[in-house]
C-alpha cells in the first residue's frame, strides 16, 4: 500500500466507552456510503480498555485484527486484510440472516407498541439496541461489498493494461512483418529492361546465332552469359531489320505516288460519269426506274425517325408492288435532322456555357414569367421532327391526294395533313365547301376515328405538366393523330380497342393496302359529291344511265333548293328530333337541306351525309307543307317515304362503289312525292283529283291496310307502282 494512498485516507471517529461516537459515525457513513467506499482504504481506530457486552443476537462479522504501529499506544485495524480471509458467500448468508433478524425485531417493537408499551420501556430499548447492532453489521457488509467491487475493478484494469501492452507488441510485430513482406515483394517484382524484350527461344538462338556470339561452351553452363549473348544476337537482328524497314519505306513512297496518279485520273472521270447519269435520266423516267432519285431518297431516309422510316419503307414497297400511282417523298431540312441525331460534344457544351456566362455578365435579363415558361415547354413538347414524309395518291381523273406525315418526337405519335389538287376548277359549288376541307377530309376513315385526341395514353400525363387541356386545340397546326396513321408507322398503343400481336413493319404492312384503298375511295367519293352538288344547286338531279331503270320516265316533282347547314341549325329543326334522340347523328357529319316542290306542295328534307359515304347511307328526315304541316312522326305515308329513301340501299346504290347513291335517293324522293300527291286526293274524296295533281302514275292499289299506305315501289319494266 503506497504512502499517497495512506495520505488520502479520511480519519474515522475514535470509539468511546459509551458507544455514542460510534453511533454518530454510523449515521455519517449511512449518509455518505459512496465517499467511504471510494476514498477510504485504511481505518485507524484508537481503542481503550473497555469491557463491551454484546446483547443476544447476531454478533459482528469475524474478529477484528489489531496491528501495533511504531507507537505502541495505537493499534490499527485494517478491513482490507480482513477482506482477504472472508468468504463472499458467507457474507451473503449473514446479510440475509441479519435482514431477517432486523425485520423480526421491528415486528416485535411494533407488537409491543400496539399492546400498549411505552417508548422508553426496557423491552423496546433492548430491541432497539439489538436493531442498531444489526444496522452496524449491514453497514460493515456494505463496506466490504464496495471494497470487493473496487478490488475487482482494479484487477480488471490491471489485466486490461497487460492485454493492451501485449496487443501493442503484437501490432508492432505485425507491422514489422508487413514491412518485410513488402520489401521482399519489391525485390521479387523487380524487372530489368531486358525482360521486356521478347527474345528468341534458346533452341532457336543456338541454331541461328553464329558461334562467336552464341559461345555454347560458355553460355550453356552460365545463365548470365547466355542472357548477354541472346541480347547481342537481338541487337544484330534489329539492326538488320532496321535496314529492311528503310528499304520498304522507300518502296512504299514510290507506290503511294503511283496511287495518287491513278486517283487523279479517276477523279477526272467523275464529271464525265455525272454527265452520262444526267443524260440517262429521261431513259430512267421512261422505264420507270428512277435509280438516282431512289439513291438520294435512301441516303436521306437514314435520318428519319423509326416510325417515319417504317412508313417510308412500307409505302414505297406497296407502291412498287401494287400501286404505280403512289409516290413517296421525304421533305424537310436534312442538315437539321443530322444535327439532331448527332451526339452532343463536350467542346460545344463548354463553348455554349462560356457564351452564356458572357451574356449574363454583359447584359441583365429579366427572368421569364411562368406563362412564358409554360409556352416554351408546350412548344418543346409539341416539337416536330425536321423531316416529314409525303405520299401522293393519284386517281384516274388526274386528281391527287397529298398526305403529309409528321412525327412529334416528345409525344411519340404521328400526325397527318392533307391537300387535294385536281385538274379542273372545283370552286363552283357553294354547298361543297366542306367536302374537300383538309381538316375534315379524312375524318372517320375508319369507324369512330375522328383524329382529335392523341391515341398515346402517356401523353395525357405529359399534357398535365405543361397545362394542355386537349390536343384538339393544336390539330390545325400539327395535323390529326389518327389511329390508322399510327398503325401505318408501326406504332400501337394500349388504348387501341383491338390489340394486335403484330408490331413495327409487320403491323404497317397489314394495314397499308386497306388504308390506301380507303384513302383513294374517300377522295373519289368527295369529288363525286362535289360534282353532284354543283348540279343539285342548279336544281338538277343527275341520274346516270345505269340507274335510269329505277325511276319512271316522267317525274313531275323537282328539286328547287339544295343548301348546306350547320349542326346547330340541324338540331333546331322540329322534324329531326327523333333522329337526334336515337343517336344517329354526330358533329362530324355533313348536314344539308333539300326542298322538293310540286304545285303548292313543298317537301322539306334534312339530309345527313356521313363522312364514310357511300359506305354509310345518307339519312333523310321529311316534312311536308301541304294542307298543313306533316312529318314522319305524324303521317305514316311520310314515314314510308323515309323508309323508301333510307332503307333500300341495295336498290339505289347503282354500280359499285355506289357513288350515285345520294342523287338516286333524291330522285326517288321526288318520285314518291308524285305518288303521294296523285293518290292523296283519291283517298280523301274518291274523285279523280284536282287539276293541280293529275294522276300520271299507274298504281295497282292506291291504299292498303289500316294505315292506308300508298304504293311507293316502282316496278320496272312494267312501269306501275305497288306496295311492298
Amino acid at each position: 500500500m503506497s504512502s499517497d494512498a495512506v495520505k488520502k485516507r479520511k480519519p474515522k471517529v475514535i470509539r468511546s466507552e459509551t458507544g455514542t461516537p460510534e453511533t454518530k459515525r454510523g449515521r455519517a457513513e449511512s449518509e455518505q456510503p459512496s465517499a467511504v467506499s471510494v476514498h477510504v482504504k485504511f481505518r485507524k481506530v484508537r481503542l481503550r480498555q473497555v469491557q463491551v457486552t454484546f446483547p443476544p443476537g447476531p454478533h459482528l462479522i469475524g474478529q477484528r485484527k489489531l496491528f501495533t504501529a511504531k507507537n505502541q499506544d495505537v493499534r490499527v485495524y485494517n478491513e482490507e486484510v480482513e477482506l482477504e480471509g472472508r468468504d463472499p458467500q458467507q457474507d451473503y448468508t449473514l446479510y440475509k440472516e441479519t435482514c431477517a433478524a432486523l425485520a423480526k425485531l421491528m415486528s416485535e417493537i411494533q407488537e409491543l407498541k400496539t399492546s400498549g408499551a411505552k417508548d422508553g420501556s426496557a423491552e423496546i430499548e433492548l430491541r432497539r439496541k439489538q436493531s442498531s447492532i444489526h444496522f452496524i453489521t449491514l453497514k460493515k457488509l456494505n463496506r466490504l461489498a464496495h471494497m470487493r467491487l473496487k478490488k475487482g475493478r482494479d484487477q480488471t484494469h490491471e489485466a486490461k493494461q497487460r492485454v493492451d501492452v501485449l496487443h501493442l507488441q503484437l501490432q508492432n510485430l505485425l507491422y514489422e512483418v508487413m514491412h518485410l513482406q513488402k520489401e521482399i515483394g519489391k525485390c521479387l517484382e523487380f524487372k530489368s529492361q531486358h525482360e521486356e524484350i521478347e527474345l528468341v527461344s534458346e533452341d532457336e538462338f543456338f541454331q541461328d546465332a553464329p558461334a562467336e556470339i552464341s559461345r555454347p561452351q560458355v553460355t550453356r553452363e552460365d545463365h548470365h552469359q547466355l542472357t548477354l549473348a541472346r541480347l547481342d544476337w537481338e541487337l544484330e537482328q534489329r539492326k538488320r531489320l532496321a535496314e529492311q524497314y528503310k528499304t520498304s519505306l522507300s518502296s512504299k513512297e514510290k507506290i503511294q505516288k503511283a496511287i495518287e496518279q491513278k486517283r487523279e485520273y479517276l477523279s477526272s472521270l467523275q464529271p464525265g460519269l455525272h454527265n452520262i447519269m444526267q443524260a440517262s435520266l429521261p431513259v430512267q423516267e421512261y422505264l420507270s426506274m428512277p435509280f438516282e432519285h431512289m439513291q438520294k431518297q435512301a441516303e436521306v431516309a437514314r435520318h428519319l425517325p423509326p416510325p417515319l422510316y417504317v412508313l417510308f419503307v412500307q409505302a414505297g414497297a406497296y407502291g412498287q408492288a401494287c400501286d404505280k400511282n403512289l409516290t413517296v417523298s421525304i421533305r424537310g431540312d436534312v442538315d437539321e435532322a443530322k444535327a439532331l441525331s448527332r451526339p452532343p460534344e463536350d467542346s460545344q457544351d463548354d463553348e455554349s456555357d462560356s457564351d452564356a456566362e458572357e451574356e449574363q455578365q454583359n447584359t441583365k435579363r429579366r427572368r421569364p414569367t411562368v406563362g412564358v415558361q409554360l409556352d416554351d415547354k408546350r412548344k418543346e413538347m409539341l416539337r416536330r421532327h425536321p423531316l416529314s414524309l409525303g405520299i401522293d395518291l393519284k386517281c384516274k381523273d388526274g386528281s391527287v391526294l397529298h398526305l403529309y406525315f409528321y412525327y412529334l418526337m416528345n409525344l411519340n405519335i404521328l400526325t397527318v395533313k392533307t391537300k387535294v389538287s385536281t385538274s379542273v376548277d372545283l370552286s363552283g359549288a357553294i354547298s361543297a365547301g366542306e367536302l374537300l376541307n383538309s381538316e375534315s377530309l379524312l375524318n372517320c376513315l375508319y369507324a369512330s376515328d375522328h383524329g382529335n385526341e392523341t391515341p398515346n395514353p402517356a401523353n395525357r400525363y405529359q399534357f398535365d405538366k405543361v397545362g394542355i387541356t386537349t390536343f384538339a386545340d393544336y390539330v390545325s397546326d400539327l395535323g390529326h393523330p389518327y389511329v390508322w396513321v399510327q398503325k401505318l408507322s408501326g406504332l400501337q398503343f394500349s388504348s387501341d380497342a383491338a390489340q394486335s400481336e403484330l408490331s413495327g413493319s409487320a403491323l404497317s404492312a397489314s394495314h397499308m393496302e386497306k388504308s390506301m384503298k380507303l384513302l383513294r375511295g374517300r377522295l373519289q367519293s368527295r369529288l363525286a359529291l362535289h360534282k353532284q352538288f354543283s348540279s343539285l344547286e342548279h336544281s338538277i338531279v343527275p341520274v346516270s344511265s345505269e340507274c335510269q331503270h329505277l325511276f319512271p320516265a316522267k317525274v313531275v316533282s323537282g328539286l328547287t333548293r339544295w343548301t348546306m347547314m350547320s349542326h346547330q341549325e340541324f338540331t333546331e329543326l322540329s322534324f329531326v328530333q327523333h333522329v337526334l334522340k336515337a343517336g344517329l347523328v354526330s358533329e362530324t357529319d355533313l348536314f344539308f337541306k333539300a326542298v322538293v316542290e310540286r304545285g303548292t306542295a313543298r317537301l322539306l328534307a334534312a339530309v345527313v351525309v356521313n363522312p364514310r359515304y357511300p359506305e354509310v347511307t345518307p339519312l333523310f328526315s321529311l316534312s311536308l307543307l301541304w294542307k298543313g304541316e306533316r312529318s314522319g312522326r305524324t303521317d305514316d305515308n311520310l314515314r314510308a317515304m323515309e323508309s323508301e329513301v333510307n332503307v333500300f340501299r341495295v336498290e339505289l346504290q347503282g354500280p359499285r362503289p355506289g357513288l350515285q347513291l345520294l342523287t338516286n335517293q333524291i330522285q326517288r324522293l321526288c318520285m314518291c312525292l308524285d305518288v303521294y300527291l296523285e293518290t292523296e286526293s283519291q283517298v280523301s274524296d274518291g274523285s279523280e283529283g284536282p287539276k293541280e295533281f293529275p294522276r300520271e302514275k299507274m298504281c295497282l292499289r292506291t291504299a292498303r291496310g289500316p294505315s292506308r299506305l300508298k304504293p311507293f315501289k316502282y316496278n320496272h319494266p312494267q312501269g306501275f307502282f305497288s306496295h311492298r
